[in-house]
Parts: structure tokens; sequence; C-alpha cells
């Protein structure tokens, strides 16, 4: 048995967890941020690198009581390297470089967006490549061709605003507070998505790549009048606003779905998996649910306490890498943006 400790900090969540064989999870500890930046109305990066930098170590401490491990029973380190927060990922590179070290244990730096990708595979007894990714969450909208925990291929990305984002600005538009996409899915459930006809953008029919950003500025439009920014939302009640959400929520799934269904009939596979903070989004996992279940394509959504960023789906797709021989030297470094995410 092989038993990995993760660690993630690409963004405002400071993570760690201990998984055995890239499926049991014995502890996954989240320190959340949200505090920090709610006043902000989104994260500080400068106060994001501080908050990691003085919980991580605490909460290494933690993981390890509460799997009952110490370092000899832990094989591999595995951390999230990119993409994300340059200064938050080197707090994580550099505390997971430093157990390493100390402990004599394998490096294995992961792709934060692939982690996502695989994480479905962390509820199944068998791995469900090949199949079509989509991860969608606040900072990334993507679809890729999985055929292995080492082989993943992109194929289409937003251009502008990523889902998630797009539901944040929303709620921002209607005061609902940080993080937003929580609370629009909420009222959505008790709008009606039909109210308002809100933009779906789709490109040509090959493409595969996505937009929200049009989306995002119909419905402050929608809000405060054509061409405006402030003064329509006094005159929205309850109902209104829970149809604002509802319908926006429509548009963007309707493109993610249609999206991902071009990617399975392009790419001949008949599996879909779903990761990243959006795939809890429940309309989003019935319309899905319901258009793979006619089109005879598996679905597999990663269960939602590994959709946010998590160290869990960091150790797991860690334990799969080491396992097909992939390792760092102490040269792996901190990457911001790659082509790959």
């Amino acid at each position: 048995m092989r038993t990995i400790l993760g660690i993630e900090t690409s963004c405002d969540e400071t993570s760690v967890a201990v998984v055995d064989e890239g499926r049991t999870v014995r502890a996954n500890l989240i320190a959340t941020q949200f505090d920090l930046h709610a006043k902000f109305g989104g994260v500080v990066p400068e106060i994001a690198s501080r908050a990691h930098l003085e919980v991580l170590d605490p909460l290494i401490e933690e993981a390890l009581h509460v799997a009952g491990a110490s370092a000899d029973d832990i094989d591999g380190i595995a951390v999230t390297s990119q993409p994300g927060l340059i200064g938050a990922l080197l707090i994580g590179v550099t505390a997971a470089k430093a157990l390493a070290w100390a402990w004599n244990k394998p490096l294995i730096g992961v792709n934060h967006i692939h982690a996502h990708a695989t994480s479905a595979a962390m509820a199944v007894d068998v791995a469900p490549w090949p199949a079509v990714a989509l991860v969608v969450s606040g900072g990334h909208t993507s679809l890729y061709h999985v055929r292995d925990f080492d082989s993943i291929t992109p194929l289409g990305a937003t251009v502008d605003d990523a889902a998630g984002e797009a539901f944040d600005k929303v709620a921002s538009i209607l005061k609902l507070g940080y993080p937003g996409g929580p609370v629009v899915d909420r009222l959505a459930a008790t709008g009606n998505p039909l109210a308002t006809r809100f933009p779906r953008t789709m490109f040509d029919a090959n493409s595969l790549d996505f937009s929200f950003s049009g989306l995002k500025t119909a419905v402050l439009y929608h809000v405060h009048g054509a061409g405006r920014t402030t003064g329509g939302l006094e005159r929205l009640n309850e109902q209104s606003i829970a149809d604002i959400c509802a319908s926006f929520s429509a548009a963007v799934v309707d493109v993610l779905v249609e999206k991902t269904l071009r990617a399975v009939q392009r790419e001949g596979v008949r599996t879909v998996v779903v990761g990243g903070g959006v795939a809890a989004n429940s309309m989003l996992r019935i319309r899905l649910a319901g258009r793979c279940a006619r089109d005879s394509v598996a679905l597999h959504v990663t269960p939602p306490v590994y959709c946010t960023d998590n160290a869990a789906m960091i150790a797991a797709l860690g334990y799969h890498l080491l396992q097909r021989g992939h390792s760092n030297d102490w040269t792996l470094s901190a990457v911001a943006t790659t082509s790959q995410s």
C-alpha cells in the first residue's frame, strides 16, 4: 500500500490530505479564507499567501494526527505546483520540498486542473478512462480528453470569464454576497429558468471553447437597463431575483452541457467526468445527467466534498503519477499559468 501526503495552496484554500492507494482518504483538512476575502468581493493574492503561510504547518501536523500516520508511513509528497496564484503556490511547493527532503520521500508536482479532471475516479472502483472531462470552477472552465492519469489532452477552454467567475459576478450584480455560486444555485431552485432568455455563446459548430463575459453583461443590463450599471436593483423583488438566477444558471448550464457532449461525439468516447467547484451546481448535475442518459453516455460527477479545491484530489493524482514513474527533483517550481490549464 502506498500512502501520499497531499498539499493544496493554489488559491484561497489551504488543504492537506493523507490518501491511500489514490482512493482511501484518511484525512482531508481545509482551512478556508472566505472571511478574509469576503469584504473585498474576491481573492486578494497577498492576503491569501500570508494566510497559507500561517496555517500550513499546523494543518500538516493535524492531518497526520487525524490519519493516524507519521512520516514513516508516507510514501510520497504531492503538491499543487500549477496553475494558480504564484505566491500561494510557492508556499505549498516550498513546504512540500522541505518535507520531501527531510523525510527522504519522492516529490510529485501536480497540475491542479488535472487533479480536478481526474477527481471523479476517487469514487469509482475502476478508473473511467477514456473520458471527456469537464472542469468547471471559479478560475477555469475547460474540456479535456483523459486517456489515463498521466495522459490528459486539452480540448477547449474559456476565452474570458470562467463559469464560476461569472456566477460570482452575477451574485455581485444582485448583491448576494461572496462567494456567489452557492447562493445563485440556491435561489435558482425557486426561480423560473424561462423567465428571461439570456444569450448562449456557442461560437462555431466545431468549437469547444467557452465564453461567459457576454452573458454576465446581459445580466447586468437586464438588472439596471441597457447601457447602465447601477440603479435598477431596487425595482426587483425576491421572485424576480430568483428568476434571474434561474435564467442565468440555465444559460451557463446549456453551454456546458452542449459543449461537453460535442466533445464526446468528436473524441469518440462514451464517458463524461466532471470536477471543479461548479460541479456541485444542482442544475448542472441534473441536466447533464439527463443528457448523458439520453445519449447513452456514462457520467461520473465528483462527490461534492471533492469539488472545491482540496488536497485529497492532489494526493490521489500524485499517487497515480508516482505509480507510473513520475516524480520531480528539487528544481520543481511554482507556475502561475500553463498551456494545459
